[in-house]
């Protein structure tokens, strides 16, 4: 009998908050820029998200697939608690969620470990297998870094628990930071394209994506996007975040040179017509 009513709390909960989590906070105010109106953020040379006819074009024209059924995960990694100096060490846990250990930097990227990537957690996709690293197996976590506000990459729930458990720096785009605080996130940095914090000796830049973002119910656009690029004394990685293909890439080769590990996106790329700029 508890748990029927625990289980209706949370859903009380989770209905009272729905709208303020699907608006995304106030969004960001600021001087004009190459990427930014005064009001919304845009990419150079490519449309920021589609328009509601291309979705229901999309909608109409695709062919579904099943959903497919659970799959239990066959291995487990073995995770150091810190990387010995020179070294890098990738775990992949689900998604776009990776565990990045520089030597004396811990990074976890758009961590999700919640059921669903959803405003609640009894609609929307649902995850088909656990995550690939247990929170509790994480090693002590350094930085969180979130690229943009999509549910699939922004995972609330998740957010709390890891300011809860270990205490990072929570690194964003313009105008996430301020949504992040209202949940009590905290610590958060927030940064425009290009531009970098240094976290124990390793640089940290926020690094142009051509994407777009929205929480459902706020303005589109009103948050920015990007990727991160580290730069260590021995090593450089790059992570995209979601990204489409652009001329971003051959700019970050000119100016910071070849990463020793890049991760990029390479799903969602079907129909080409509708995902191509995005993804």
């Amino acid at each position: 009998m508890a748990s029927g009513w625990t289980r209706r709390r949370e859903l009380i909960a989770e209905l009272l908050h729905l709208p303020r989590s699907m608006r995304g906070g106030p969004g960001f105010h600021g001087p004009r820029s190459d990427h930014f109106d005064g009001r919304c953020f845009f990419n150079p040379g490519a449309p920021a998200g589609r328009s509601f006819v291309d979705l229901l074009r999309w909608q109409l024209t695709r062919r579904a697939v099943a959903w497919p059924g659970w799959r239990d995960n066959s291995r487990v990694p073995l995770v150091r608690a810190a990387q010995p100096a020179g070294e890098i060490s990738l775990t992949f846990i689900n998604h776009v969620t990776f565990l990045i250990q520089l030597p004396g930097l811990n990074v976890l990227t758009d961590p999700v470990y919640s059921e669903r990537a959803s405003p609640v957690q009894w609609a929307g996709p649902r995850r088909v297998h656990a995550p690939g690293l247990a929170f509790e197996a994480l090693p002590p976590i350094d930085l969180v870094f979130v690229s943009h506000n999509h549910f699939d990459h922004m995972d609330v729930a998740t957010l709390k628990r890891l300011a809860a458990a270990h205490a990072p720096l929570f690194l964003t785009g313009l105008g996430n930071g301020t949504f992040l605080q209202q949940q009590g996130i905290t610590p958060v940095v927030e940064l425009d394209w290009w531009e970098q914090t240094t976290l124990r000796g390793t640089r940290l830049i926020f690094t142009p994506a051509q994407h777009w973002s929205t929480r459902g119910r706020g303005p589109r656009n009103h948050t920015l996007w990007g990727g991160l690029w580290m730069a260590s004394a021995q090593q450089r990685v790059y992570f995209a975040g979601d990204t489409g293909y652009s001329p971003w890439f051959a700019e970050l080769r000119r100016r910071y040179g070849a990463p020793e590990l890049a991760l990029l996106p390479i799903g969602a790329f079907e129909p080409r017509w509708f995902m191509r700029e995005q993804h």
